[in-house]
């Protein structure tokens, strides 16, 4: 049984970024989650154990999202790793990571970075 289960606009405020000035006054972040696992024994048995449980997710990504790096794509990694760390049984996590306004000379709303795979397990 193919399943995707989405965790969706985890907001927080993190300070992430290569300019000092990002460590100190920090920015509005949101991160998407998405895991392709098989969780037919939760199907069939109602059983959170069998299934990744979106509290924890949204848990260990605030955790995540409050150790500085300097590249959204570390943090990603991070996440990515955590999740596949802690849930053996699936087969793909995505992570997306949107920074809004980020200092650039002019203006964008956002900029993400999106990271997929099987991360430690494979």
């Amino acid at each position: 049984m193919k399943t995707e289960i989405l965790v969706s606009e985890i907001r927080c405020y993190a300070y992430h970024g290569c300019m000092e000035e990002e460590g100190i006054i920090g920015g509005e972040y949101v991160v998407d989650i998405r895991v392709n696992a098989d969780v037919s024994k939760a199907v069939n048995e109602d059983d959170l154990q069998k299934t990744v449980d979106y509290v924890v997710v949204h848990k260990l990504v605030l955790e995540e999202m409050k150790k500085r790096s300097k590249l959204i794509e570390h943090v990603a990694g991070r996440i990515l790793y955590r999740i596949t760390d802690i849930y053996r049984f699936v087969h793909e996590v995505e992570v997306k990571v949107t920074k809004f306004n980020p200092p650039v000379d002019g203006q964008i709303g956002s900029a993400s970075v999106i990271l997929s795979g099987k991360g430690n397990n494979s």
